[in-house]
Parts: structure tokens; C-alpha cells; sequence
């Protein structure tokens, strides 16, 4: 399978996040999927290094950023879509489930007299199933995949699809369905929307965790690896027996170390707390971050 797509790939060792510049060469448009903020959660303070690194690639490469696009509402890091966005002015998009997610999250973090919060997503474009959006003469077709969280989208360009948190690499599995609006029964039948794409798909993780006994970090892999040999959903394994193993690991995961900043953060299309969110702020990131409102 050709593909006229180029991908180049920023991995963040902190958060195990990898973030993807994707661009269709002929025509220098490009998108930054799942873009990083580099946050301290010792000191409570943020940079932008990780977010340069993609800019300054897409600069030398003479690519116009013209989207920004979040897989789902993170939970392990902050997102840099607004700086992104500042630096390049493309629109923030994410999946229209968003505004389930934030529903469930608005009263855990005292954002109901947030007017910004209840007048609109505070994300430029919301997407449906089945979407698309143009990427110079490519486009990006969206793909609703929830089960980790309502809000999931994956977004396929070409023979590569990015496929934010529902799927690992096949020594790792898939992920957690414990959070709030989350559903393994649900992710089982998304991951196999997934695997119905033509064999040689590449799909792209959100994250590597480099299971032990491999010597490095992965990101890249295809439908028809996945369904050969992916530990939890190869082709073989039913959708009763993936919910059992499923609700049972996830019994066992610890919460993620950014959970809370990275929620009330993302949920904002990465925008910082205000002071007038019921008179809490949250988080210790200076407001006058370069580039960050």
C-alpha cells in the first residue's frame, strides 16, 4: 500500500507520549496530533520544549501547520495545543464527545461558574464520526473509537491511522477502561472497528511503555500485527473474555501521576485555570507562560 503521507514522530520519554507532525509533502499543509507540555508536577511549572521541537521541524521542513488535533481529553500529560495554536493559528480539534467529558469533570474541579465552560467546548471544532478534514490534497478522516474515554477519536490520513489511547503495541495490550465515561465492552468493539482496516494499515500509539525485555521504544505497528499478536484483542480472543481481563487488569492500575492537572487542563482545550473558577486555581503554572493563555 503507497502512501503519500509524511509522519514524523516526537516521543516524551517523562509522559511515554508521542506526539506526530503529520504533513502531505506537496502541498506543505500538516497537522500536530496529541502535542505535549512539558510539566513539572514537583515544582508545579511548565516549558515548552518538547512543543519547540515540533514547531522548529515543521519550520525547516516548510510546513504550514493547519490543524491541531487531540486524540481524547489526556489524562498522563498537559496538552501544548495552545501554544501550538498562538505560534501557528490553526484551530484546536477534538472529538464532539468532549462535551460528555466535561460534564462529568466540570463539578470535580469547580468549573460551573466557568462561563466560557458552559457557553461553548473551548475547542475551536468539535468532530463527528465520519468527518473529514482536508490536509493539503490529503485528508483526515475521523473515526469515533471510544471505550477509554467517551471522547476518543482516532484519525486516519492515507494508510496511517493515529489511534490515540485505544490501542498499544502487540507485547503491550490496550488501555485502561477504568475512567470516568470509560467502557471495556465499548473499547473491545472500537479496537475491532480498528482491525477491520485493510491488513498493512499502519496505526500509530499515543504512548509506548517499552514492555520489559524489549530494548526500545515502539510506536509503529499495523492491523495485521495487532490481530496476530496483540496480548489482549488478537483476532481469537471474544469480546466477553476481553471485558473479563480487562475490568480485572484494570483493578489493578494505579491512577496516573498527572491525572488531575492533565484533566482540568485538557478538558479546557489546554487552556490554564483562571482565578475566577469560584476563586480556585488549581495548578502553580505561571499564567505569563510564553505563548501559553
Amino acid at each position: 500500500m503507497s502512501s503519500k503521507v509524511e509522519i514524523r514522530a516526537f516521543f516524551d520519554e517523562p509522559t511515554n507520549t508521542v506526539t506526530y507532525l503529520v504533513a502531505d509533502p506537496a502541498t506543505l499543509q500538516a497537522a500536530v496530533i496529541d502535542p505535549v507540555l512539558d510539566y513539572d508536577h514537583r515544582s508545579g511549572k511548565a516549558q515548552t520544549a518538547s512543543a519547540d521541537r515540533v514547531l522548529e521541524a515543521a519550520r525547516q521542513a516548510g510546513w504550514n501547520i493547519a490543524w491541531i488535533l487531540e486524540t481524547h481529553a489526556h489524562a498522563d500529560h498537559l496538552s501544548a495545543a495552545p501554544y501550538i495554536k498562538r505560534h501557528t493559528g490553526a484551530p484546536i480539534a477534538i472529538g464532539e464527545h468532549i462535551r460528555q467529558v466535561q460534564a462529568i469533570f466540570r463539578p470535580v474541579f469547580n468549573l460551573d461558574d466557568d462561563a466560557r465552560a458552559e457557553k461553548d467546548s473551548g475547542f475551536d471544532r468539535l468532530l463527528r464520526d465520519g468527518d473529514t478534514l482536508p490536509l493539503g490534497d490529503l485528508a483526515v478522516h475521523v473515526l469515533h473509537t471510544p471505550g477509554h474515554t467517551p471522547a476518543c477519536v482516532s484519525y486516519r490520513v492515507e494508510d496511517a491511522v493515529f489511534v490515540g489511547d485505544t490501542l498499544f503495541m502487540p507485547d503491550y495490550g490496550t488501555a485502561r477502561a477504568d475512567f470516568p465515561g470509560g467502557d471495556a465492552r465499548t473499547l473491545y468493539r472500537s479496537i475491532r472497528r480498528l482491525l477491520a482496516l485493510p491488513l498493512p494499515t499502519r496505526l500509530f500509539m499515543c504512548h509506548d511503555y517499552k514492555t520489559p525485555g524489549r530494548e526500545g521504544y515502539a510506536w509503529e505497528t499495523t492491523v495485521a500485527q495487532e490481530r496476530a499478536s496483540n496480548i489482549h484483542i488478537r483476532d481469537g480472543v471474544s469480546e466477553d473474555e476481553f471485558v473479563a481481563m480487562r475490568q480485572q487488569r484494570d483493578a489493578t492500575l494505579a491512577a496516573p501521576a498527572l491525572l488531575l492537572p492533565s484533566i482540568q487542563v485538557n478538558i479546557r482545550a489546554g487552556c490554564l485555570p483562571t482565578a475566577e473558577s469560584n476563586g480556585v486555581r488549581y495548578l502553580k503554572i505561571p499564567l505569563s507562560l510564553p505563548g501559553m493563555p
